[in-house]
């Protein structure tokens, strides 16, 4: 079994406060979401999180082919941190850790998404060309679009 890591930090010119208020709302994830994943939430997303919640998702991340993602928001620690694991979707393991911390003149925010890609070996063939790039275009959208709804951090 290959266990895949994707590790990305961002600093925000924002209140920890501030930050966590918006990302503990599973509301904004379609805001920070690339367009052409056609992401589209089907329920769980009437609450701020908290750990057992569950959410359904339609993403459309290949060929325009609607495909169902449902998590569990499984650990929650107010203004520190949150998990997100799969329950069911495009992944054999997704587990996806969000920390927050103050840092002088804002807040940093640091992903580490565990992962295992379906298929076996061809799945770990295909990863270095398709999951992967794909996967930090993602993220790299969501810093653009954090940077364009809070600012760009100067410390």
């Amino acid at each position: 079994m290959k266990l895949y890591t994707l590790h990305s930090k961002q600093n925000l010119p924002i209140s920890l406060e501030e930050a966590w208020a918006f990302l503990s709302d599973p509301k904004n994830l379609k805001v920070i979401t690339p367009e052409y994943m056609g992401f589209k939430t089907l329920s769980g997303d009437d609450r701020a999180m908290y750990p057992g919640q569950i959410i359904q998702y339609i993403v459309t991340p290949v060929m325009g082919i609607p495909m169902k993602w449902v998590t569990e928001i499984t650990h929650v620690e107010a203004l520190k941190y949150f998990v997100d694991e799969q329950r069911f979707g495009p992944y054999d393991l997704w587990h996806h850790k969000h920390f927050l911390k103050a840092i002088p003149g804002g807040v940093e925010m640091e992903d580490i998404v565990d992962y295992k890609v379906p298929m076996g070996l061809l799945g770990q063939l295909v990863h270095p060309f398709l999951v992967q790039p794909k996967l930090k275009e993602i993220f790299e959208y969501r810093r653009a679009k954090l940077i364009e709804l809070f600012g760009e951090f100067k410390g």
